[in-house]
C-alpha cells in the first residue's frame, strides 16, 4: 500500500485545496495538497518536501488530522492527513491546474478525488 500525505492549511478562516492537472489520471479532480511518501522519508517530511516542490510554500505541521484508506484501480493508499501553516512563500503552481481558498461549507462543492472525500466529510463536520 502506497502511503501518500495531505495538508489541512488554513488561512484566514478558509482552506487550501487544489485541482490536479488535466493530464492527470485523476484529471480536474479536487484535493488537499501533498504527494507520495518516498524511501527513507517520514510522512511528515513528505508533506514539507511535496508543499514546496509543487506550490512554493513552506509550512509547519501542527497536528495529525486523520488518516483514509482508498483502492484505485492502481493500487491501494493510504492517505495521512495534517493539518499546516504556511510559514513562508507565495502560491506558485507547479504541478497543480489552480489552487483556491475556500470555506469549510463549501467542500461539498467541488469534485475531490475518492480519497480525499472521507477526509472534506470529516472537517466539514467539525473535525479539527
Amino acid at each position: 500500500m502506497k502511503k501518500v500525505t495531505a495538508a489541512i492549511i488554513e488561512k484566514n478562516g478558509k482552506i487550501l485545496i487544489t485541482q490536479r492537472p488535466r493530464t492527470d489520471k485523476l484529471s480536474l479532480k479536487w484535493e488537499f495538497p501533498g504527494g507520495k511518501v518516498e524511501s527513507g522519508e517520514t510522512p511528515e517530511e513528505c508533506l514539507v518536501r511535496e508543499i514546496k516542490e509543487e506550490l512554493n510554500l513552506d509550512i509547519k505541521i501542527t497536528g495529525h488530522f486523520m488518516n483514509s484508506n482508498y483502492k484505485y484501480e492502481s493500487g491501494e493508499i493510504e492517505l495521512i492527513c495534517y493539518f499546516a501553516e504556511i510559514t513562508g512563500g507565495e502560491i506558485t503552481l507547479n504541478f497543480h491546474e489552480t489552487a483556491k481558498w475556500i470555506e469549510r461549507g463549501n467542500l461539498k462543492d467541488f469534485d475531490f478525488a475518492p480519497a480525499d472525500i472521507p477526509v472534506w466529510r470529516c472537517y466539514q463536520e467539525g473535525g479539527g
